[in-house]
C-alpha cells in the first residue's frame, strides 16, 4: 500500500478495494445508509477498514463511476439517488450464500425429490394426510352454505376459531373465540404482530439459537435484534434479565415448547421466572407454538400461566397438516383485538376462507387427531434411528427431545458446519448449519437434523464424506 497504512482487513475472494466497495454497498442495500447520507471521510473509513487511504480513494472513485455515490466538492461523498429495495442478505452477519438461511430455504423449496433435505423444517409429503385432505376438500365443496368466492370475516372463520379456543384450553390457555384472529400462516401472524407492536429502531429479544427466519423477519421490520443464550432448560435467565435491563426490548420472541432448533421445552419454573422478569421490566412476550401438536402431553405454556395479559400466542398447521393450505392463529388480549383486526384489514383484508374451511372440516371429523397419533409414533421411531446414525457418524447429541422433529447435533473435532454443509450441498444433500440459527454466531460446530427427513441412508453417507473433507 502506498502510504503504509494497516492492511489487516480482508474478505475472502475480494481485493482490498473491492472489500471497501462491498462494505459501502452492504450499508446502502441494507438501508443503514439512505439516499443523501454522507459517507465517512477517506481517512476515517481507512481507519475503520484497516486499509490505506489510497485504497478508500480508489473504492470511492469506482462507486462514483457506477453511480452508487456522488461527490460534493468541499463537502464529501454522499449516497446517490433514491433508496434501493431492501436486501435482507445485506443485513446481519456476512455468511456464505450457499449456507445462509434464506438460501437454505430456497434450496429446500426449489429442488426436486432427488435432493435429500435433512436440514429442512417440514415433514415429508408422504407423511401428510393427503387423501384425508382431499376428502375434506370435497366436503367443503359440497357444503352449499359455504362460500367458495367471498372474503372471510375480519377475525376469520367463526367455527374454526371456536374449535381452536377449545384446543387451546386443552393446553391450559384460556382464550375466547373472539380473542383469536386468523391469518394466512404463522409467519404472517408474526409479521402482523411486528407491525402491531414495533417501530424501526426498537429492540426485540430472541433466543440464541432460534428459528433463522425470526432474524430475517425482524430485520425486515428494521428492529434491533438481541440474542439470549438458550439451552436445554430454556433461556439463560441471568442473561435474559441483563438483556431486559440493558436493552428495554419491546418483546421477547420464543418457542416455549419443542424449541427450534434444539427441541427443548420450558418447565413450569422457567415459565414462571420468565414471566416475572418480563413483568418487572414491562416487556411483552410473543410465544410461537407452531410445534405444539407434536406433543402427546401438552407442556406448560407462557400464555397459559399469563392468561394472555402480557403474552401473545401464535400457532398454525403448516408443520402438522398442510403447507399448501396455511392458516395462522393469534390469541391475544381482548382489548387489543379490534386494533389488530384493523391492521389486518389494512395490510391483507382477509385470510384464506377456503383454507380455514378445509382445516376446520379436517379437525371436526376427528381425522386430525388420528393423523397426529400416527405422526408422533413415526417421529419417535425416526428420532431413535437418526440418533443412532448420528452417533455412529461421530456426532454428539447431548439433549434428546421427547417429541418433535429436530435433533441439535455437534460435530466432532471442531469441524465447521458451514463447510460440511457446503460439501454436502454439492452432493445433493441440504443440511442446516448451526450458525444460521445463532445471532451471535456461536454454533459453528452444530447442525440441526429433521429426523423425519433422515430415513435415506445416503444422508449419512454424504454427511460422513463431507466431514472427512
Amino acid at each position: 500500500m502506498a502510504d503504509g497504512a494497516p492492511t489487516t482487513f480482508a474478505e475472502p475472494g475480494l481485493t482490498r478495494v473491492e472489500a471497501v466497495m462491498a462494505a459501502i454497498e452492504r450499508r446502502i442495500d441494507g438501508r443503514a445508509m439512505a439516499a443523501g447520507a454522507r459517507l465517512p471521510s477517506v481517512r476515517a473509513f481507512a481507519d475503520t477498514m484497516q486499509v490505506s487511504k489510497s485504497t478508500v480513494v480508489e473504492a470511492y472513485d469506482r462507486l462514483l463511476a457506477q453511480g452508487s455515490i456522488v461527490s460534493r466538492p468541499g463537502s464529501g461523498f454522499y449516497v446517490a439517488g433514491k433508496p434501493q429495495p431492501l436486501s435482507l442478505a445485506a443485513i446481519g452477519p456476512r455468511l456464505d450464500r450457499e449456507v445462509d438461511p434464506l438460501w437454505i430455504a430456497r434450496q429446500s423449496l426449489e429442488t426436486g425429490d432427488d435432493v435429500l433435505k435433512p436440514g429442512c423444517g417440514w415433514l415429508p409429503a408422504d407423511w401428510m394426510p393427503e387423501e384425508g385432505l382431499r376428502r375434506a376438500s370435497r366436503q367443503v365443496a359440497r357444503d352449499r352454505g359455504a362460500s367458495l368466492t367471498c372474503y372471510d370475516t375480519p377475525l376469520g372463520l367463526a367455527p374454526l376459531r371456536q374449535q381452536l379456543a377449545r384446543r387451546l384450553t386443552e393446553r391450559g390457555i384460556l382464550a375466547h373465540p373472539d380473542q383469536i384472529v386468523l391469518t394466512d400462516s404463522a409467519t404472517h401472524a408474526l409479521d402482523l404482530i411486528c407491525r402491531f407492536l414495533v417501530e424501526p429502531g426498537d429492540t426485540v429479544l430472541v433466543d440464541d439459537p432460534c428459528y433463522f427466519n425470526f432474524h430475517a423477519l425482524l430485520r425486515a421490520h428494521r428492529v434491533e435484534v438481541v440474542g439470549v443464550p438458550f439451552g436445554d432448560a430454556g433461556p439463560d435467565l441471568a442473561a435474559f434479565e441483563q438483556a431486559l435491563t440493558e436493552h428495554k426490548p419491546r418483546f421477547y420472541l420464543t418457542n416455549s415448547g419443542l424449541h427450534n432448533p434444539n427441541g427443548a421445552s420450558l418447565g413450569p419454573a422457567a415459565v414462571h421466572r420468565i414471566l416475572r422478569l418480563a413483568e418487572a421490566h414491562d416487556t411483552l412476550i410473543v410465544e410461537d407454538d407452531i410445534y405444539a401438536d407434536f406433543e402427546a402431553e401438552p407442556g406448560p405454556r407462557l400464555a397459559g400461566f399469563d392468561g394472555l395479559e402480557r403474552v401473545i400466542h401464535i400457532g398454525g398447521f403448516s408443520k402438522t397438516l398442510s403447507a399448501a393450505a396455511r392458516i395462522g392463529v393469534i390469541a391475544i388480549r381482548s382489548d387489543w383485538v379490534e386494533r389488530l383486526v384493523d391492521l389486518k384489514l389494512a395490510v391483507c383484508l382477509s385470510n384464506s376462507h377456503l383454507a380455514a374451511a378445509l382445516i376446520h372440516r379436517f379437525l371436526a371429523d376427528g381425522s386430525y387427531r388420528h393423523h397426529l397419533e400416527s405422526v408422533r409414533t413415526r417421529l419417535a421411531d425416526s428420532r431413535g434411528t437418526t440418533l443412532k446414525r448420528l452417533v455412529a457418524a461421530g456426532l454428539s447429541v447431548p439433549f434428546v427431545p421427547t417429541a418433535g422433529m429436530f435433533l441439535w447435533a455437534r460435530l466432532p473435532d471442531g469441524l465447521d458446519a458451514a463447510e460440511v454443509s457446503r460439501r454436502a450441498l454439492a452432493k445433493g444433500v441440504v443440511l442446516a448449519p448451526g450458525n444460521v440459527f445463532s445471532l451471535g454466531q456461536n454454533a459453528a460446530d452444530h447442525l440441526r437434523f429433521n429426523v423425519a427427513q433422515c430415513a435415506d441412508k445416503r444422508v449419512f453417507d454424504v454427511l460422513e464424506a463431507a466431514m472427512a473433507g
